[in-house]
């Protein structure tokens, strides 16, 4: 299975992609999508066409997207609404299917804490994939969340729970 994660944004959008073999995961690649400083039309294309070219080149077999969260700003959080719809469209026109997950949910199944900080979730991604080098925020939110998708989407903050068991009484 080849899982590309995305972290959408109209600045930029990170990408990441994964391979998955059993239980083991191999990093693809990953990187940041920059939209020019323009209006929202020329963003979205540049978003939709970036995409475009990662799932073209890397040939995944799902995308992954990481959930809107409502912000203070109203605004913001439609703009980002906009862009996550984009990395939505790109995935499906080329006939994948998608997954999403909240950034609670990421955070948890990756660093086993759903209120890392970015730098905590960098780290887990550098050492849960043996790269050399921390990958940039963006690219390490993307591929958190291919991570998570790869972990069934609890990943290991989801083992600590897989063994509590229910009290009171069954219904």
């Amino acid at each position: 299975m080849r899982i590309l994660g995305i972290d959408p944004g109209l600045r930029i959008t990170g990408f990441g992609v994964l391979d998955k073999s059993g239980q083991k995961l191999s990093y693809v690649t990953s990187g940041r999508i920059r939209t020019p400083d323009a209006g929202l039309d020329r963003r979205i294309k540049a978003i939709l066409d970036g995409l475009g070219e990662v799932i073209t080149e890397y040939r995944p077999t799902l995308v992954v997207v990481e959930k809107v969260f409502v912000n203070v700003n109203p605004n913001s959080t439609l703009l980002l609404g906009q862009a996550r719809g984009t990395a939505i469209c790109a995935a499906v026109m080329h006939g994948l299917p998608v997954a999403e997950y909240t950034a609670l949910q990421v955070k948890q199944s990756v660093v086993g804490n759903g209120h890392a900080q970015k730098r905590q979730v960098q780290e887990m991604v550098r050492r849960l994939l043996r790269l050399t080098g921390a990958p940039s925020p963006d690219a390490a939110d993307a591929l958190a969340c291919a991570i998570c998708h790869a972990h069934g989407g609890q990943g290991y903050g989801g083992l600590a729970a897989s063994g509590r068991r229910r009290r009171g009484r069954s219904r």
